[in-house]
């Protein structure tokens, strides 16, 4: 059986430095090869002009060099977000989001093709989980809408297609690389990886002590709504969930984003108002309320914008830290996972 070719874009440059010099070069030539990497964002080996012609060939024939391939890019016209559609080596396709905001330019990436948590309002999961994403296959996202759209991407938010931490270690090599002073050097401060609520791993990422934003895609008061909703609750209950929240506070000491979307008629009353403000009490915390995009094989339907501001007053009432998500992007495939999953029926049907 044929073994694996390195990953070299997955690599740190320690991991790198010794790649380098095991094949008969300086050690310089690794730090120029990260560069080119993680700083230049080259697409190709080829571009890499100062490393000597020898060793590009022999990368090219013994390395993976992970580099996404747009397949198609969708720009509304309201706000200037663009959803991309990436091709990865196997065929399999993933999306991300590139969106303006005042405190900088913010990319949304996915950390699995595909997910297998089962959400039941959400597009990401209708199909299942094809894999898990590579560090670099992460990484490449941010490079490639960077280089594409020639600014600097200054916050980075993993919360696209797939569940971070179901895929643990990759999801901590790719925060490793892409907070690198040698990389692009992305402050941990401007990071959000969010979780539907794997508790273990929740614990582990606190342990890191890592600067980053935890968002718990919380979605209900109550452990029961929560079962309606995602089948994730039925293995972690919403006390340990909770629990989780508070430790992950106490390691790290940044606060903890609960994001809720909220659906007419199933989890936007006064009393849900009360049970979520209830369950919440003394963390220190921010909730972010999110009119649900409409899936087309879902029901699920976003509050008329009067329950919207009344589910905010109600958690203000009770001292809730709260904010609308302000809508992007919204005369293109919002939603997680619509623009893959249309792309591959289109696919399929040819």
């Amino acid at each position: 059986m044929q073994a694996e070719k390195p990953d070299i874009k997955s690599m740190n440059l320690e991991e790198l430095t010794a790649f380098v010099t095991e094949a008969g070069l300086k050690p310089f030539r690794a730090r120029q090869l990260y560069r080119w990497m993680h700083r230049q964002l080259a697409d190709s080996i080829d571009e890499m002009t100062n490393l000597p012609a020898a060793f590009r060939e022999q990368l090219k024939q013994s390395c993976t060099y992970t580099s996404l391939r747009m397949k198609q890019i969708q720009a509304s016209e309201q706000d200037g977000t663009r959803k991309y559609l990436f091709l990865l080596e196997d065929g399999n396709m993933v999306e991300s989001v590139f969106m303006r905001y005042k405190t900088g330019n913010t990319v949304c990436i996915s950390s699995q093709a595909g997910c297998r948590m089962g959400c039941k309002f959400c597009a990401s999961a209708i199909n299942g989980l094809s894999r898990n994403l590579l560090p670099s296959e992460m990484l490449d996202q941010v490079y490639r809408i960077q280089a594409d759209r020639k600014e600097r991407i200054s916050h980075v938010v993993v919360m696209g297609t797939g569940e971070p931490l179901d895929n643990y270690d990759s999801l901590l090599r790719f925060l490793s690389l892409l907070c690198q002073e040698e990389g692009l050097h992305i402050s941990q401060r401007n990071v959000t990886v969010s979780t539907c609520g794997i508790v273990p791993n929740i614990r582990r990422l606190a342990d890191q002590r890592l600067q980053i934003t935890l968002a718990l895609s919380l979605h209900a008061p109550s452990q029961g709504k929560r079962e309606k909703l995602m089948p994730i609750a039925k293995r972690y209950a919403l006390e340990d969930v909770l629990l989780a929240c508070r430790y992950y506070f106490e390691k790290t000491g940044r606060r903890v984003t609960f994001e809720y979307s909220l659906f007419a008629g199933v989890n936007d009353t006064p009393e849900d108002a009360r049970l979520l403000a209830k369950q919440l009490s003394g963390m220190s915390c921010h909730v972010n309320l999110i009119p649900v995009n409409p899936v087309r094989e879902r029901d699920f339907m976003p509050p008329k914008r009067e329950a919207l501001l009344s589910f905010k007053k109600n958690l203000e009432k009770y001292g809730i830290n709260v904010t609308i998500r302000r809508e992007l992007g919204s005369d293109i495939d919002a939603a997680c996972g619509q623009l893959r999953k249309r792309y591959m029926e289109r696919r399929c049907m040819t």
